[in-house]
């Protein structure tokens, strides 16, 4: 098989771009993976490829577990990770693009912004080269170039100054393809032709055959389960599923369809309801907070009535995020389901960013803008440090519980047991 990594010195270099085109260029043959905990990026990779793009986070899960997820979704011709931040970012969490790259031992590429410079462009290189010698850097992409002339300056320094560095080509700046395209959500709503001229003029400079060949992997096949066994129960688990709840990890929906004998998706823009014979109810996260998103949901009564009816009868909901803040009541002037005592606001600054422990033993992520009136029904610290001072970030009542922390199931056996009922 074969497999690299999309790297970069920072955000904002490019990742998304070559990324983009590298997906579609390879689209019937392609997995993408994305490093670290990110929602919107493997959205934007399924949109492209049609394909589910899988997490990498080796902040969350362990060496060995990472190992096992990448070896059983790496189902296709090529494997394609893009990076988080720039290639040693996340280091001090155990999951930068460099750890990931050693773990796994898989070539990387690092897109270069070449814009007002060259010669210094071979110093950057040798700064990212030689900060860890155990790094998996291989090749080089040069972005945002200005003409040939422009790319043979740096290429020429980059192969005087490395004997183990690929110089694979160069992306020109300004590109016509993106004259009216914000990077991010607009690169996947392109029509199919927009797509194929984005990807022809990305990949126009680039030497695909040497970085199809740079890109062989021997594949360690895992055949230990690194995870703690489970049973399959006959249950029906209900998964809120639309565009404002869409922050959901593949793998844990392919562990859902595994632990549970039924599974059914509700999406409550539809204001389709969620089953009675249902056991669990998973809300993910995503956007009810704003504006344009509660107002797609505002009005769907039958979905709201259906979950209230679920918690009045004591069964689970285990919710996320934007799912903590439905299950809520309001959020400022915005009402939400009223199931759990607490009320929200929308901050104009973050109020948190990055990984997070739980008290009760759980790793994950968190993003969010809101943060409670009051915390009195609170139940859980979420904490940047293990066993550190932190602040209260879930609620639960009876079976409902709701939490700030974006996790992964598969890992975290005890959520079965302490909020999955089982």
């Amino acid at each position: 098989m074969k497999a690299i990594l999309i790297s970069s010195i920072a955000s904002n270099q490019g990742k998304t771009l070559f990324t983009t085109a590298l997906l579609n260029h390879y689209k019937t043959s392609v997995r993408p993976f994305k490093i670290g905990p990110d929602f919107i990026d493997p959205q934007f990779h399924h949109a492209i490829c049609n394909t589910n793009s899988i997490n990498l986070d080796s902040f969350i899960m362990n060496k060995n577990q990472v190992k096992w997820i990448f070896d059983n979704y790496s189902d296709k011709d090529i494997s394609i990770l893009e990076g988080v931040m720039g290639f040693y970012d996340g280091m001090d969490k155990g999951c930068s693009s460099y750890d990931i790259g050693k773990l796994l031992n898989i070539p990387s590429i690092l897109l270069l912004d070449a814009s007002g410079s060259y010669i210094t462009i071979s110093a950057v290189l040798k700064g990212l080269k030689t900060y860890r010698d155990d790094n998996t850097i291989k090749a080089v992409v040069l972005n945002k170039v200005s003409s040939n002339m422009h790319f043979e300056l740096i290429k020429n320094q980059i192969l005087k100054d490395f004997d183990d560095i690929e110089v694979l080509g160069w992306i020109k700046k300004d590109l016509k393809s993106l004259e009216h395209t914000h990077l991010g959500l607009d690169l996947a709503q392109k029509n199919d032709k927009e797509l194929k001229d984005l990807t022809i003029e990305v990949l126009e400079n680039i030497d695909l055959e040497r970085l199809e060949k740079l890109a062989n992997y021997k594949r360690e096949n895992i055949n230990e389960y690194p995870f703690s066994d489970f049973k399959k129960v006959d249950k029906k688990v209900s998964i809120v599923y639309d565009e404002n709840f869409s922050f959901l990890y593949y793998d844990n929906l392919v562990f859902l369809k595994e632990l549970f004998s039924k599974v059914e998706l509700v999406n409550p823009t539809k204001d389709e309801t969620i089953s009675n014979d249902t056991h669990l109810v998973l809300i993910p996260g995503g956007y009810v907070e704003t504006e344009k998103s509660y107002n797609k949901i505002k009005d769907s009564n039958n979905f709201k009535n259906s979950l209230i009816n679920h918690a009045n009868k004591n069964k689970h909901i285990y919710a996320e995020c934007a799912g903590l803040l439905y299950l809520a009541k309001c959020v400022d002037d915005k009402k939400m389901s009223g199931i759990l005592d607490v009320e929200f606001t929308l901050t104009p600054k973050r109020v948190r960013l990055g990984y997070y422990y739980s008290q009760t033993g759980l790793k994950g992520h968190a993003f969010h803008y809101t943060k409670p009136l009051d915390t009195k029904n609170a139940i859980d610290i979420l904490s940047k440090k293990e066993n550190s001072k932190g602040e209260l970030g879930a609620w639960r009542k009876n079976n409902v519980y709701g939490t700030y922390l974006h996790t992964m199931f598969r890992n975290n056996i005890k959520i079965l047991k302490d909020y999955f009922g089982i």
